[in-house]
């Protein structure tokens, strides 16, 4: 073996050993040393407090389907910007972000895995806690039969065994990451997938065109708010539309994710100017990014659709309650 590739060897060691130790750290609890729980179908996590223990938090989750029919290629380095904007851009310690991907650093986004990063996430919440869920993969829709949606659709998010163990819905993601939280603690979600504008099941969504917020809360009455606390969602697209891929971003051509490239662009160019960016400015730029990605003719059409062809794109705002974003820094 020639030099280089024993030094490319022994980094890649040094990685899967650090992402081991890792994980390890952020699966301990009370009298147990072995919490990474190895099966015959894939590796589990189980949630604890992150240590050292700080104010911010992020699970970010990235689903490629690799060798299955609806394979992805634009999520793998999707996450990987997220967590690079993360920590050079909004402040995050390294130990403080939980990374779910197909690779040989992290766990795979299975739904198991997917269901225990919530919990992950929400452990231990405390006042002034901001907190980070980022998802990129494919988005579904299913028929709502208990008139808790406005459409009449819930909306889903699909984990890596999706066609096995189904997906994950907006009703149980609302449960798990919204209403827990408490009075000044903040959540964002950044959702990257078709389908995804209310897929937090908020009660207000954002009409850009009208300029207000609208009415998203259920028919039938149940609570989707938080429990003192905030929480916002910044979608690729509206529940009736479909999110896409592009090489518009990439001077390599790789893919990615158009939404995540134009939020992250947003936040980027504000940064750079050393000024603050609203979420309307966040909103604008992302529609105005998505805009001159289609015109160039870099998007590439049906890439993170299942079972249809149409493409249509609309970055969407939902939240817990109403703020005027025109006014309100985003901040992390």
């Amino acid at each position: 073996m020639s030099t280089s590739k024993r030094s490319l060897s022994l980094e890649i060691e040094k990685k899967k050993t650090e992402a081991k130790l890792l994980l390890r750290r952020f699966s301990s609890s009370k009298g147990r040393t072995d919490q990474i729980q190895t099966q015959t179908s894939s590796p589990r996590i189980t949630p604890s407090d992150p240590s050292p223990r700080g104010n911010k938090r992020a699970f970010l989750c990235a689903v490629t389907y690799k060798k299955q029919k609806y394979e992805l290629k634009g999520t793998a380095q999707d996450v990987k910007n997220i967590q690079d904007l993360l920590l050079t851009n909004l402040g995050f310690p390294p130990e403080s972000i939980l990374v779910l991907a197909e690779d040989d650093f992290n766990l795979p986004p299975t739904k198991a895995n997917i269901e225990e990063g919530f919990r992950w996430l929400m452990k231990g919440v405390q006042p002034k806690d901001l907190l980070v869920f980022y998802f990129s993969g494919h988005g579904l829709r299913q028929r709502d039969f208990v008139r808790d949606e406005v459409d009449g659709f819930d909306e889903t998010i699909c984990p890596l065994d999706f066609q096995t163990n189904g997906n994950i819905v907006d009703n149980y993601i609302n449960k798990v990451l919204v209403r827990p939280l408490i009075k000044d603690v903040k959540l964002h979600a950044i959702i990257d997938c078709c389908h995804s504008g209310t897929v937090l099941d908020l009660p207000l969504v954002y009409n850009m065109v009208k300029e207000k917020w609208e009415d998203n809360r259920p028919p039938s009455g149940d609570y989707k708010g938080t429990a003192g606390g905030t929480a916002i969602c910044i979608s690729a697209c509206e529940d009736y539309q479909l999110a896409a891929d592009t090489t518009a971003f990439s001077v390599e051509k790789e893919m990615n994710g158009a939404m995540t490239c134009a939020f992250i662009k947003a936040i980027k160019e504000a940064a750079n100017k050393q000024e603050g960016i609203t979420y309307h400015g966040i909103l604008h730029s992302m529609h105005d990014t998505l805009e001159q990605a289609h015109e160039s003719g870099c998007f590439i059409p049906g890439i993170r659709r299942i079972f249809h062809r149409r493409i249509l794109q609309d970055p969407l705002l939902s939240s817990s309650e109403k703020f005027d974003i025109a006014a309100t820094k985003f901040e992390l």
